[in-house]
């Protein structure tokens, strides 16, 4: 029988009563963006029509792309998306995805060893950020007093290329391709906190100058929020390209049923949706609230 192989497998990032799912992007030239995302991440057109088309890995839907021809192009010092985290199974998977876009020259704007993680950024061809990164295993992790350490230091590319293992070159993202978290611009911390902390449910696991990280189950974090470029941002403008919305899954029916109750006792208005529930952030960002597969 053949060893099972890890790269089919999500993480401990979606084994949590809440994590992310996917994310919808509002873009301006849907051919570009999709071919993007195809092409430099990997992933698979699984549905086109209409304007629409439905990319993941593994059969699992991660990014839905909307054709509008009306949009404005996003804005980084308004309240929006400041990338989206692709993680990778394991980090043979990450050397293979990282030899694949040194072979095509795709820049990237930059790359870090944050301790729980090792991570490189780039952004699509409409300015939306992207992280694809990968885990340390999460005995690793350094948690003090409820806080988890996340440093941001030079990475070693070269240690990690070494890793790329015996199932060849990089032929499209993994079957465990997870979103793993999401980075959202606010206009506050204080009260972003107090949506996605109190109304939503998620923990705080760190803080720093201008930013905080929230998960859930003991993840290092699933949503993060900073206001470097965006603090005081307004309400987000719909006529702007870029975040649509983004997926919280819930695992269970304690889960489920807490986020609810959260958000009813917050006062946060709920809009039903197939398979699920919305509300909105203090910044119009849609957080659509469904049950894990």
């Amino acid at each position: 029988m053949d060893a099972p192989n890890p790269s089919v497998s999500p993480t401990f990032a979606t084994s949590t009563p809440l994590h992310v799912g996917a994310i919808g992007l509002n873009v301006r030239d849907l051919d570009r963006v999709l071919a993007w995302y195809r092409e430099v991440i990997g992933l698979a057109v699984l549905e086109r029509r209409n304007g629409v088309a439905r990319l993941g890995a593994g059969g699992l839907p991660l990014v839905e792309l909307r054709q509008r021809d009306d949009l404005d192009s996003d804005d980084p010092h308004s309240a929006g998306l400041y990338h989206t985290a692709f993680l990778m199974p394991t980090r043979a998977d990450l050397a293979r995805w990282v030899l694949h876009i040194a072979q095509h020259r795709v820049p990237i704007s930059g790359a870090s060893d944050h301790g729980v993680s090792e991570a490189f950024y780039l952004d699509d061809p409409e300015g939306n950020g992207v992280e694809v990164y990968s885990d340390r295993p999460p005995q690793a992790w350094d948690w003090r007093a409820g806080m988890v350490s996340m440093k941001t230091e030079r990475l070693d590319v070269e240690r990690i290329l070494t890793e790329t293992g015996e199932r060849g070159s990089f032929s499209g993202a993994p079957d465990g391709l997870r979103i793993g978290h999401i980075h959202l611009r606010v206009g506050d911390i204080e009260r972003g906190e107090r949506f996605y902390r109190d109304a939503v449910g998620l923990d705080v696991t760190r803080r720093r100058e201008g930013a905080s990280f929230m998960s859930s189950g003991g993840y290092h974090h699933h949503v993060a929020l900073n206001v470097w470029q965006s603090a005081g941002a307004a309400a987000r403008d719909p006529r702007r390209a870029g975040l649509a919305w983004f997926t919280l899954e819930a695992r269970d029916q304690a889960a489920w049923d807490g986020v609810q109750q959260r958000l009813a006792a917050a006062g946060t208005n709920v809009t039903p949706q197939e398979g699920g529930f919305e509300a909105a952030d203090p910044w119009g960002t849609r957080v659509r609230l469904t049950r894990a597969n």
